[in-house]
């Protein structure tokens, strides 16, 4: 089974999961990356008519059928359903996102959530986070300021060249910072003057991951 099959697996499980749910009432919060924009098609292709959907970039926003209504986070209370796919996820169900650079808007949507599923494929699952480069979006003017804070945490980061966030920010990839206590990190990361948010999801972490068989 190929990995894209595994991936519209996970997002078809993740369509029926809350169809039964779904009606003209419903919001659903709609995430960034691969495995989303399968779920994505599943919400496209169906003839479900719901309230419409808060997205967490313009990318996910354009992919969605014009008869879905985008809604923005500020119309709305509450968000029923977030789906959304993560980089890394450990048995704590604690996520490192933001490989497609939204992460900060991925963080806000999930926390407006009822509940947060996220459809990932078994490659993803890590008895330790950080494998995966951590992603930190920053306000371009303390790129430099943030990357000798990262270091002085141990940490290796990378300026994501050529990449600005739908924010207009920067995004730093930190390599060999030490996540043992994922919550810990993201909150000391996030008290760095100039970081806007980091990708890991411990404080907004998903009810429900769905893996495929």
């Amino acid at each position: 089974m190929t990995q894209n099959i595994k991936k519209k697996n996970s997002a078809k499980a993740a369509f029926e999961l809350i169809k039964p749910n779904l009606n003209k009432d419903t919001v659903l919060g709609i995430g960034t990356g691969s495995t989303t924009n399968f779920f994505i098609d599943q919400l496209n292709e169906s003839d479900i008519d719901i309230k419409g959907a808060v997205c967490s970039s313009i990318s996910s926003e354009e992919s969605l059928n014009p008869s879905i209504r985008v809604i923005s986070l500020n119309e709305v209370h509450l968000i029923d359903f977030y789906i959304d796919g993560a980089d890394e996820f450990n048995d704590r169900f604690e996520l490192i996102k933001g490989g497609g650079g939204a992460h900060t808007r991925e963080k806000i949507v999930a926390s407006a959530s009822n509940e947060f599923i996220c459809i990932v494929d078994e490659s993803k699952i890590v008895t330790e986070l950080g494998a995966f480069p951590l992603p930190v979006e920053v306000i371009p003017e303390s790129r430099s300021l943030v990357s000798r804070k990262l270091i002085s945490m141990g940490g290796i980061p990378e300026y994501r060249s050529g990449f600005v966030t739908d924010q207009g920010n920067h995004i730093l990839d930190v390599r060999d910072i030490d996540i043992s206590n994922p919550q810990s990190l993201e909150l000391m990361i996030n008290n760095i003057p100039g970081v806007v948010d980091n990708g890991i999801f411990a404080a907004n972490k998903p009810q429900i991951i769905l893996v495929p068989k």
